[in-house]
């Protein structure tokens, strides 16, 4: 049987794209307008065409050229828009200037016609303006002719050790719903009541502590330590080597600042006139051992590894958010850490993907 054809819309380094791949299907394409994230894409997908553009300059016809399939071999079409603009006047979604990107995606899944779209975004999507913005959503993605669902997963719910929600839309294409093909979101995995505990920030990147916070070791460096558990064995498959772990070096005040904060706590933890000396209120905030770590951001240098007084390295960035060590990040560190923090954790998108593949499969 042939692999299932992914397309990666707004498709970053590829974590969407990983853990499609991980569930066994055939990534075909990525594009994004971010340079260093799609020459990391390119990195890890080599067969993939990948293209670094504007999605507003693209059509559908354009992808099905770069990726060399015609639109009945799309299976699934993934990625996640940024949705901007909604007006409560009755302005519709897909017309404000300010979603250009969201209606790109709309118009490229209407012109390539895929079996299945995932389209994922923020949680707070589907609060905004008591839900219209995210029947808006479901209305667009109908008029194209899919029957959509919509649910807020958490991660850690799905074996990532990282407390981090997002909504997804899953559209199944309307000729295909009326035989009776149907969607159901991937069940947890782990959690309170699932037999297994969820993994934690620890169980997650315990096996890389061997890294002083004083010194840079490299970009490529030897194991030191075995891997503790299931989660780390899983993380080092087909890995001869650790990537991406070159620590950020501190000053010496922050880093006595830094280890004034206890394991899981915050700047409530320091004295008081420390408060304020940087004004984001998740500054100055450790990783919890005992727990899932929090939604990993974007390199802003706010969050600090569980034990040592640094932040975390992009390969700790990235095993909580369960990228392989085997997957590599290319360009500087901050923009490393930038596409670490924007991507959808591979082992959630893996869910999505298994679940899908049944239902594909029937459709065959």
């Amino acid at each position: 049987m042939r692999k299932l054809n992914v397309v990666d819309l707004f498709c970053g380094c590829g974590g969407f794209s990983k853990g499609f791949e991980e569930a066994g299907f055939k990534i075909c394409f990525g594009i994004d307008m971010w340079k260093d994230a799609t020459i990391t894409y390119q990195k890890n997908f080599p067969e993939a065409a990948v293209l670094n553009e504007d999605i507003t300059k693209v059509s559908g016809k354009d992808i099905l050229e770069g990726s060399r399939l015609n639109a009945n071999e799309v299976d699934v079409i993934i990625g996640g828009p940024p949705c901007q603009g909604f007006s409560v006047s009755g302005k519709r979604m897909i017309d404000d200037e300010r979603n250009r990107l969201y209606k790109s995606y709309v118009q490229i899944v209407s012109q390539i016609k895929p079996k299945v779209f995932v389209m994922e975004n923020v949680p707070g999507l589907v609060r905004l303006f008591k839900g219209q913005v995210a029947e808006q959503v479901k209305e667009d993605f109908t008029n194209i002719g899919y029957h959509v669902q919509m649910q807020i997963l958490s991660a850690d719910a799905y074996g990532v050790p990282q407390q981090r929600k997002r909504v997804f839309f899953v559209g199944i294409r309307d000729d295909l719903a009326e035989r009776g093909i149907e969607y159901s979101y991937p069940e947890p995995v782990r959690g309170v009541g699932m037999g297994l505990d969820v993994w934690t920030s620890k169980d997650a990147i315990s096996d890389l502590d061997f890294v002083p916070d004083d010194r840079v070791l490299g970009e490529d460096i030897a194991y030191k330590l075995p891997a503790e558990n299931d989660y780390q064995k899983t993380m080092r498959q087909g890995s001869k080597s650790i990537l991406n772990h070159s620590v950020t070096l501190h000053n010496t005040r922050t880093k006595e600042i830094i280890a004034m904060v206890p394991d899981g706590g915050n700047y409530k933890d320091l004295p008081e006139e420390l408060w304020n000396t940087r004004k984001v209120h998740i500054a100055w905030t450790r990783m919890d051992s005992r727990k899932p770590c929090f939604t990993i951001d974007t390199g802003h240098n706010h969050h600090f590894h569980y034990k040592e007084n640094r932040v975390p390295t992009v390969r700790e960035s990235a095993r909580i958010q369960s990228f392989p060590d085997t997957f590599e990040f290319v360009g500087i560190k901050t923009s490393q850490l930038k596409q670490v923090g924007n991507a959808v954790p591979p082992l959630l998108a893996k869910a999505i993907a298994e679940s899908l593949k049944d239902i594909l499969k029937e459709e065959e």
